[in-house]
């Protein structure tokens, strides 16, 4: 029953999210909310969203909820989510070993399961992150890894991605992570629909390797702002200096300049991730080939096209277009 498939062949897929004594509240919100949220192509829903505990009632910091399934939901998952747990909150052991039996199933009985925040402890504690890179909250790093040291712990990213298995960092990481699922599963489009419902960035900046977009840099600079906006529509354009600096009427000493202090970066830089996200928007949305989306974003050449592509978000066109061509 992981997943359903209606009379037009479309599927729902089955999200099962753990509750138990000591759950952070917005971790277990956060999933069910995007979810829920996402839609199949002829509008019905794409996930059927369950909590699961051990007992009918579990307490959280604030409020005692009342859960309307059991564990063995878990075997019947498409993807299970682990949401964190309360500092001072026991591990909930018994929910550890249904993990434990339910990810040590044959792989094509074996769910997706995702942790948020502190999940990561429970995902550890069940063994299933060994050898593993993985991460959780900021704060909660070093006492992951010191508690289990056969995991890789990564404190630099928002999410880890090993298909079958994810871990996310804290708070807003949640729905980072889950809009990279619906985007995996459902493609950019939906991803994007499930983003405007929820009032919340498609992707964010910041370093943040695993696929996470670059936004177009932030500027109260009017000037620079509109030159922003030509030049996102411009990309297979001439962007060089001169060219950039006649568009601004500026000289060109003045508009490097002027992008180097309101944008933090040069203006070869800024016209490369312009040029990468117009790529990463025909790699998803486009069967072009990388050779054509190239010379579309005045990239030239695959080879340079490649080599900012990795420089940015760290894989490469074929991938991005694998993991995020939108199926909708």
């Amino acid at each position: 029953m992981a997943e359903k498939t209606n009379i037009a062949g479309i599927k729902t897929r089955r999200v099962v999210v753990l509750a138990f004594d000591g759950v952070v509240l917005g971790d277990l919100s956060v999933p069910c909310e995007l979810f829920g949220r996402a839609r199949n192509a002829d509008g019905s829903p794409a996930y059927e969203v369950r909590v699961c505990s051990v007992r009918p009632r579990v307490r959280s910091l604030h409020v005692q909820l009342e859960v309307p399934f059991r564990l063995r939901e878990l075997a019947r998952a498409h993807t299970v989510v682990v949401p964190g747990l309360e500092e001072d909150a026991p591990m909930p052991a018994e929910e550890v070993a249904a993990l434990r039996r339910t990810l040590s199933a044959p792989r094509a009985r074996r769910p997706r399961v995702m942790s948020i925040c502190t999940g990561a402890f429970v995902l550890a504690a069940a063994g299933v992150l060994d050898g593993l890179r993985a991460t959780t909250h900021w704060r909660a790093c070093a006492a992951l890894q010191e508690r289990f040291p056969a995991v890789q712990v990564d404190p630099a990213v928002l999410f880890v991605d090993h298909g079958g298995l994810l871990t996310s960092a804290g708070a807003t990481a949640a729905v980072d992570l889950c809009l990279h699922v619906v985007r995996k599963d459902l493609g950019a489009a939906q991803a994007a629909h499930v983003a405007r419902q929820a009032v919340a960035p498609l992707e964010r900046s910041g370093g943040q390797a695993q696929f996470i977009e670059h936004l177009p840099p932030a500027t109260e600079e009017t000037s620079l702002a509109a030159l922003g906006t030509w030049l996102e529509r411009n990309v297979g354009g001439d962007l060089s200096l001169p060219a950039l600096a006649k568009r601004a009427g500026l000289s060109t000493r003045t508009l490097s300049r002027h992008v180097r202090q309101h944008l933090g970066i040069t203006p070869a830089q800024w016209v490369a991730q312009a040029r990468v996200r117009r790529a990463q928007h025909l790699l998803e949305r486009t069967s072009l080939s990388i050779e054509r989306i190239a010379e579309e974003v005045g990239f030239g050449s695959t080879s340079v096209l490649r080599e900012h592509f990795a420089k940015a978000v760290k894989v490469s066109p074929s991938e991005w277009r694998r993991s995020f061509a939108s199926r909708v």
